[in-house]
C-alpha cells in the first residue's frame, strides 16, 4: 500500500476511538469502566488469537505482558481515574501530551531524530484540543492530575516499544497477544475494584459489540500495523483525531453545539495532523527541519 493508504487506514483507529465516550454513556450507562474495558479487550484478543491461531513463543512472554500493561491495563485504568477525578476536557487535554511524549522516547529508544516540524505539530495539535474540549467549568485536581498524564506516559511508551519490540507475526496477531496480555491483567483489577457486570439488553450488548470487535480487534490491528509502517512519530500524531471525532460526533448525533473557538480548534488540529505526518514522512531533506539529531 503506498503511504497515504497507510495513514488513512491508521486514522481510523483514533477516528474510532473517539465514538467510545457516545457508545458507552448512549448504550452502557452506569456500567463499570474497568469492567467494560476488560470485557472489550478480552474477548477480542482471544477472538484474534483463535483466527490468527499463533500464540506469542516463551522468550516473547515477558515483552507481550508489558506491552499489554501499557497500551491497555494501566492505560485504561489511569484514563478511568482520570475521568472520575477531572472534567472530561481537562483529562483529555492532559492525554494529548502523548504525541510530544512519544517523539522524546522514540528518540531516546529508537534514535529517531526529534524535529522541529513534529514538536511544532504537536503543540499545535495539543493546543487545538484544548480550543476543542477545555471548557470554563476545569477544575485541578492532583491525582486526576497524575492519572491523565500516567495514562498518556504509559500508552506513550507502549507505543515506541511497539515499534522496538517488532516480532516476527503478522500485526493482527500482535494485536492479538496484546489486547489478550491487556485484557488478563485488567480482569482482577475490575474484580477488586468494581466487580459488577453491565446490565445486558440489546443496546448493551451492540454497545459491547462496537468497542471490542470495531474499537478493540480491528482498531488495534490497524493501529499496530500502522507503528510498524509509519512509525510512533506518525502514528501518535493521528491520535488527535480522537477527541476531534469525539466532539464532530456529539455536534451530528447528539445535537451538542459547536462554538467559533471550537470550530478554530478543528482546524488546528486537522493542520496539526497534516504538519506531523509532512514532518515524519520519508523525503527531502529541505522540508524536515533539524532539530535534535540528524535528518
Amino acid at each position: 500500500m503506498s503511504r497515504p493508504t497507510d495513514i488513512a487506514l491508521t486514522a481510523l483507529a483514533p477516528i474510532v476511538w473517539g465514538s467510545s465516550y457516545f457508545v458507552s454513556t448512549e448504550f452502557l450507562p452506569g456500567a463499570p469502566p474497568l469492567t467494560v474495558a476488560a470485557l472489550r479487550a478480552l474477548p477480542a484478543g482471544l477472538l484474534l488469537l483463535a483466527v490468527t491461531r499463533q500464540l506469542p513463543g516463551r522468550d516473547w512472554l515477558g515483552r507481550v505482558a508489558v506491552l499489554g500493561l501499557l497500551n491497555f491495563a494501566l492505560f485504561w485504568s489511569a484514563l478511568f481515574i482520570a475521568a472520575y477525578r477531572l472534567p472530561g476536557g481537562v483529562a483529555a487535554t492532559l492525554g494529548a501530551v502523548q504525541p510530544l511524549v512519544v517523539l522524546l522516547l522514540a528518540a531516546l529508544w529508537l534514535g529517531t531524530p526529534l524535529r522541529l516540524a513534529s514538536v511544532l505539530a504537536a503543540l499545535a495539535g495539543l493546543f487545538g484540543v484544548g480550543m476543542l474540549i477545555l471548557g470554563p467549568e476545569a477544575r485541578l485536581d492532583p491525582v486526576g492530575i497524575s492519572a491523565a498524564l500516567l495514562g498518556a506516559l504509559s500508552m506513550a511508551a507502549g507505543t515506541v516499544l511497539s515499534r522496538r519490540w517488532q516480532p516476527p507475526v503478522p500485526p493482527l496477531s500482535f494485536a492479538a497477544w496484546q489486547l489478550t496480555a491487556g485484557g488478563v491483567l485488567l480482569v482482577p483489577l475490575a474484580l477488586v475494584i468494581d466487580p459488577r457486570l453491565p446490565q445486558m439488553d440489546a443496546a448493551a450488548l451492540g454497545g459491547l459489540l462496537w468497542l471490542g470487535l470495531v474499537g478493540g480487534a480491528l482498531t488495534y490491528w490497524a493501529f499496530f500495523r500502522g507503528i510498524a509502517k509509519l512509525g510512533p512519530a506518525a502514528v501518535a500524531g493521528l491520535g488527535f483525531l480522537s477527541p476531534l471525532s469525539a466532539v464532530v460526533l456529539g455536534w451530528a448525533v447528539l445535537g451538542q453545539g459547536l462554538s467559533p473557538l471550537q470550530a478554530a480548534g478543528a482546524v488546528l488540529v486537522l493542520g496539526s495532523v497534516w504538519l506531523g505526518q509532512k514532518a515524519a514522512a520519508p523525503g527531502p531533506k529541505k522540508f524536515r527541519t533539524k532539530f535534535l539529531g540528524r535528518a
